[in-house]
Parts: C-alpha cells; sequence; structure tokens
C-alpha cells in the first residue's frame, strides 16, 4: 500500500532500541520503552502559510529523527506499526556524518 500524508505530516517508522544495555544487562520486553527516534518514510507537500503558499517540510524520506514520547497516532499499515505526526512533533534530525568521519 502507498501512503502519503497530507500537509505538514510525516509518516515515521519507529527505530527498535538495544536489548542491551552498555553493561551487557538484556532489558525485557515488559521494562522496555517505546522508541522515540524514528526513520521518516514518507513527507506532506508542506503546510500553507497566511499568504496562502506552500511552505515545503524540513524533513525528508530517509531521515533519523528524535521525536515526543507521546507524539502522534499510531497506525498499522500492511502489518506495520508507523506513526503520523505533524512536523512540529519532531525535535530534531539526527545526522551521522560526524559519526562516519570517526569510524575512516
Amino acid at each position: 500500500m502507498k501512503f502519503r500524508p497530507l500537509h505538514d505530516r510525516v509518516l515515521v517508522k519507529r527505530v527498535e532500541s538495544q536489548e542491551k544495555t552498555a553493561g551487557g544487562i538484556i532489558i525485557p520486553d515488559t521494562a522496555k520503552e517505546k522508541p522515540m527516534e524514528g526513520e521518516v518514510i514518507s513527507v506532506g507537500a508542506g503546510a500553507r502559510d497566511e499568504n496562502g503558499k506552500i511552505v515545503p517540510l524540513d524533513v525528508k524520506a530517509g531521515d533519523r529523527v528524535l521525536f515526543g514520547k507521546w507524539s502522534g497516532t499510531e497506525v498499522k499499515l500492511d502489518g506495520v506499526d508507523y506513526i503520523i505526526m505533524k512536523e512540529s512533533d519532531i525535535m530534531g534530525i539526527l545526522d551521522d556524518a560526524g559519526a562516519k568521519k570517526k569510524v575512516a
């Protein structure tokens, strides 16, 4: 199924958190919190300003983002869980450029 959010909404897929702590302790499913990190799957065209012009969104498909714990509406499309949220619910974009430079 193909899905495209409207206006300033974004479709995000949660990124699963690690199942072990840094010390090697395995975290059971009942103690895990929902991750607040996800990957943008699809974005709307943008919101309209007071003059009626469409303002494009800052996020794009493929971006890894951080969002609030209770942000958005959870939906299931083709058996996969997603979150639909407004762009304003997104706190920031995670950039892996710094991590890649350290490894190289």
